[in-house]
């Protein structure tokens, strides 16, 4: 997944005026069309959420989530909610990002994701709030390091790198270039290794 800021294109179109102010004609069509990008809250997810927020996530990975090697991690566990993150809009939820609690050989670790936003709100930046707002709630929960399977030109710029996640291994098949980790505290993730597994 990713997230880029829309911008307004064609400069030769004539501007015109609206609400009092002078504007290209092709940037005001864009900001009409496009939907609100005032996010009402980004809360914790609550106990009530969980059909929501489910429904969020199969509308944006489909049946072929349940084949990833991170979903053997979640099955039959239940997210931290307290450290996962739910965006509303007038009552809707239109974006997510869960925390689970790991291990990664015997080091304690929080597994990040899925991440899901809703079609209309992709490109807006929200995937990347949400992450910034869970990882900065782990933080401030004292964890130490965050795992997950992603992209690196998405996660790269929010903290995550692949290379200090050489020796962490998925419980099944996965890119191992896609395997990323972020450190909560310096040095927490020097010489990490080891199986990741879900704590006891």
């Amino acid at each position: 997944m990713t997230a880029h800021n829309k911008r307004g294109v064609d400069s030769a179109i004539s501007p015109l005026t609206y609400g009092g102010r002078t504007h290209n004609a092709a940037r005001l069509m864009t900001a009409l069309a496009a939907p609100d990008t005032k996010i009402t809250a980004l809360s914790p997810e609550r106990p009530s959420d969980a059909r929501l927020v489910e429904g969020l996530i199969d509308r944006a990975f489909g049946p072929g989530r349940y084949a990833k090697a991170a979903e053997r991690l979640r099955e039959g566990a239940r997210p931290l909610l307290a450290l996962s993150f739910v965006a509303w809009r007038d009552g809707e939820a239109v974006g997510c990002v869960r925390l689970w609690s790991v291990r990664i050989g015997e080091t304690p670790a929080l597994l990040l994701g899925p991440i899901a936003v809703e079609a209309a709100w992709r490109r807006e930046g929200l995937g990347a709030d949400l992450v910034r707002r869970a990882v900065a709630e782990a933080t401030a929960a004292g964890a130490k390091v965050i795992v997950l399977v992603g992209d690196e030109p998405f996660f790269g710029p929010l903290g995550f790198s692949a290379p200090p996640a050489r020796g962490v291994r998925m419980p099944g098949p996965v890119d191992q270039r896609r395997v990323m980790v972020r450190a909560l505290v310096p040095g927490a993730t020097r010489d990490l290794s080891g199986e990741v597994t879900r704590a006891a």
